[in-house]
């Protein structure tokens, strides 16, 4: 375990993992340089320790990495080193140029070192050499007329970054992204690379998957063996990107064993462009890999709501809104509660108790239209999340009004036409803006009253 203690966090003993921390690696708008200053005291005050900065669509770290900071890129930059190292968080610098280096170049090379020792002179000293989501065979005819493939030509290079490193800081830290990221651990691709590359780097893994819905403790060992080191674990939640761009990613942290710190370092997170709502999941991690024998999720879901709102009404409304946005790679439940309500209400009207149905559902949907209300009515104190989660709470209280028109309508048994257009309605605008709200749970009620009523009217 970690020795280092942060003092004034609410967390006390020493930290689980070596590496607690996030990773701003997502495709879309990168954070704005304020963002990032301000999400450096968040993940401090909450005991993380790592800051890595390697945004897919930035510009001088993906497509022009060749390119030196200079301006106002180069002061923000400095800037950033030294907001982290105010707040004790370690600044890692990462730069992607694995889709158009050429790998047996001696000027890509000494660019590449040029542009890493220029980022040095502002006091960084750990680097990020990411080299994933590129192809997977070498692609410039010198290189495979040098290097027999792919791994062969990352352990030089790697080899010569980290050299690099050291020369400038003996000190210096370097982390790695593989080509090959995912998977069994047991890849050849894998093995060679950690077999051929210094032991004192670190090496980035997400998993069985992209994003996994569980890191387990087997699968770490496993990867660890063949890397020859503990793994870093960088974990593809709560970022929603690409496919997942329909899902919102405020549930807590779930699926990752409690005793994950055996066989690695520590997780970075990566977020999502949505920033202040990215804030939820960092908080529930953060406790994770402080104390992962002993962290509730859902209690630590309720205080990060309640930080992040900074108001008990808000939290309240935010937490019932939070709880029907559920589905993620870490959670198959769309909406907990609103799916047994339903789950219930049918029970109820099969067995002849419509009333009993009817009221009961009725208060759910009040609770949710309350929430939905409060939400979107302008007074909740943090408006920088209500802006970013607006497109789903409005789909929230379109959902909500659909089971008050099931609560309202309960009695008419089958439902008539007005009632199925109305529900028939709410469902297309539920299904419209591809805004994942409730889930399959209250589609799939929808759809069975809806069909239903057209299969009687034929």
């Amino acid at each position: 375990m970690s020795t280092a203690v942060v003092m004034g966090t609410g967390k006390t003993g020493s930290a689980a993992f070596r590496t607690r921390g996030i990773i701003e690696g997502f495709y879309g708008p990168p954070w704005t340089h304020a963002q990032r200053l301000d999400m450096i005291e968040f993940i401090a005050a909450r005991g993380m320790n790592t800051f890595v900065y390697g945004p897919k669509d930035d510009p001088l770290v993906r497509r022009d990495w060749r390119v030196r900071y200079a301006g106002h890129d180069l002061a923000r930059l400095a800037e950033l080193a030294e907001h982290c190292a105010r707040h004790g968080v370690e600044l890692v610098y990462c730069l992607s140029p694995g889709l158009s280096i050429e790998y047996s170049s001696p000027r890509d090379r000494a660019l590449l070192d040029a542009k890493f020792g220029s980022v040095a002179e502002l006091g960084i000293r750990s680097f990020g050499l990411l080299l994933d989501d590129i192809p997977g065979e070498l692609q410039h005819s010198v290189d495979r007329e040098m290097f027999r493939d792919l791994a062969d030509a990352h352990q030089h290079l790697i080899g010569a970054v980290f050299d690099d490193v050291l020369a400038r800081d003996p000190r210096g830290r370097l982390v790695v992204c593989p080509t090959v990221y995912r998977g069994y651990g047991d890849e050849e691709y894998v093995t060679r690379l950690g077999r051929g590359i210094d032991p004192r780097i670190d090496v980035f893994w997400t998993g069985r998957a992209i994003c996994s819905a569980t890191l387990d403790l087997a699968d770490a060992a496993t990867i660890s063996r063949s890397l020859a080191r503990p793994v870093t674990y960088w974990d593809n939640y709560p970022v929603n990107d690409v496919a997942m761009g329909g899902e919102l990613h405020v549930g807590p942290y779930l699926g990752r064993d409690r005793h994950l710190y055996r066989f690695a370092t520590g997780v970075i997170a990566n977020g999502m462009s949505l920033f202040e709502s990215s804030k939820i999941a960092f908080a529930t991690i953060a406790d994770y890999l402080w104390a992962p024998e002993t962290y509730d999720p859902e209690a630590s879901l309720r205080t990060a709501i309640r930080d992040v709102l900074a108001n008990e009404e808000d939290a309240a409304a935010f937490a019932i809104f939070a709880d029907n946005v559920r589905s993620s790679c870490l959670c198959d439940e769309d909406a907990p509660e609103v799916g047994a309500a339903l789950e219930r209400f049918g029970f109820l009207i099969d067995t002849g108790r419509v009333d009993e149905a009817g009221s009961e559902l009725s208060t759910v949907a009040s609770r949710l239209r309350q929430a939905a209300e409060h939400l979107l009515g302008g007074s909740v104190n943090n408006t920088a999340i209500i802006a970013e989660a607006r497109p789903w709470i409005e789909m929230f209280e379109v959902g909500a009004r659909a089971i008050a028109t099931l609560a309202e309508r309960v009695r008419e048994t089958p439902i008539d036409g007005g009632t199925a257009e109305l529900l028939a309605s709410h469902l297309r605008s539920l299904r419209a803006t591809g805004r994942r709200v409730f889930g399959d749970a209250l589609d799939m009620a929808l759809s069975e009253l809806i069909d239903g009523a057209a299969t009687r009217r034929a």
